[in-house]
């Protein structure tokens, strides 16, 4: 079966809600006005509840089926990117340097699209709850959504959740049981000598031959102490330092991204970075400090859920347009911290060519939403059938 009809009727005004997100775009948790056009929308499909100021800006709506059940739960992403676009589009953002460069405008339309169709027709039974979910990109709003209690507060048993994927087949739904995104944590390592003048080396501490060797050295965490059949990424991303080129500098600062998918091999890459750290600092006579942030765990897909995900999804796009083993990435997701509290599954969907997230020319294929907003409603009433 492909997309459903009926959501194929209303792919013209889950474009139109698209483009005005897409206009209109918000950052981290102040997600202000989208989350008053996402409760708007929902009033005027005649959802049952809506929990508005969740995690500042989040909203929980609910959906009552036919007759008792349990409650599944599925979850778009709302905020958008520090980065000024340069698609051109006519719906181009109109707030500058803000733009949707990663399709969370996408996300929260296709959802919205599930929810018009869930509430006309209530083809199951139990109850649904759509979260609109801020602060993905920045700040962890998943993990202060179950903080505040919505899991318990609406009695969520599963949970799921779609991302939209460039340069894969249009319509192409993407998952992996297990862990499909890894954990990730950032550390800012600050080095300390002495300055002076870049003439006199030997009066001076120099942060800077330090700061290399620190940036060597950490590339044999993954080398030579994780197995080589466990995944893990140590990238130093940024190293600054110095004013001129006659003065040795006092500090020289680092910093870098860790990630990985077990939780042994995660702590062994924190242990293994403060120890290298801290002995080139003692090395080379500087002293050092490090501010690692434990940041999101990984993404890790129940598997009977993702098999029945996936079997969803082929519904929609057909046995060749699912990809039920497509693989884990390095990229990081807080909808990590729901699948710690309950089961479900992440999937990727594909949007034909184009610019990659995170891009300026970045912009959501709108003909992917009735794909992904068919699989939510479809999940519902196959998860929750009526007799």
């Amino acid at each position: 079966m492909p997309v459903l009809n009926r959501i194929a009727d209303f792919a013209p005004e889950m474009t139109a809600w698209r483009r005005h997100l897409h206009q209109h775009p918000e950052l981290s948790f102040a997600c202000h006005k989208t989350a008053a056009f996402v409760a708007e929308r929902l009033r005027a499909f005649g959802v049952d509840e809506i929990h508005e100021g969740i995690a500042t800006t989040g909203i929980v709506a609910i959906i009552e089926g036919q007759g008792e059940g349990p409650t599944i739960g599925l979850r778009a992403d709302m905020d958008a990117l520090p980065i000024a676009e340069t698609t051109g589009a006519e719906h181009a953002s109109t707030v500058p340097g803000v733009m949707h460069a990663c399709g969370h405008d996408g996300h929260t339309a296709m959802l919205l699209g599930a929810a018009k169709y869930l509430a006309e027709t209530r083809r199951f039974r139990g109850r649904v709850a759509l979260i609109f979910q801020p602060a993905e990109e920045d700040g962890g709003g998943g993990n202060v959504m179950v903080q505040e209690g919505i899991l318990e507060r609406f009695g969520i048993g599963e949970v799921y959740a779609i991302h939209n994927t460039p340069q894969v087949p249009l319509g192409r739904f993407v998952t992996t049981p297990g862990p499909i995104m890894a954990a990730v944590d950032t550390a800012w390592v600050t080095l300390t000598g002495k300055g002076g003048h870049g003439a006199y080396p030997h009066d001076c501490i120099d942060p800077i031959p330090a700061v290399v060797a620190v940036a060597a050295s950490l590339q044999t965490i993954v080398s030579r102490n994780v197995n080589p059949l466990k995944e893990a990424v140590v990238s130093v991303t940024e190293i600054h330092s110095g004013t001129a080129s006659n003065i040795i500098p006092g500090t020289a600062r680092l910093t870098a991204t860790i990630r990985s998918f077990d939780p042994e091999v995660r702590a062994l890459l924190k242990r293994r970075f403060h120890e290298i750290v801290a002995g080139v600092a003692s090395a080379h006579g500087v002293t050092a400090e490090i501010v690692y942030d434990w940041g999101y765990p990984a993404t890790v897909n129940d598997a009977a859920r993702t098999a029945f995900a996936a079997e969803v999804a082929r519904e929609v796009a057909g046995a060749a347009g699912v990809e039920e083993h497509g693989g884990r990435e390095m990229g990081a997701e807080d909808f990590s911290y729901l699948l710690e509290k309950r089961p479900g599954s992440y999937l990727f969907l594909g949007q034909g060519e184009g610019a990659g997230l995170h891009h300026s020319a970045y912009d959501f294929n709108d003909e992917a939403a009735p794909f992904g907003a068919s699989f939510f409603a479809r999940l519902v009433e196959r998860a929750q059938p009526l007799e």
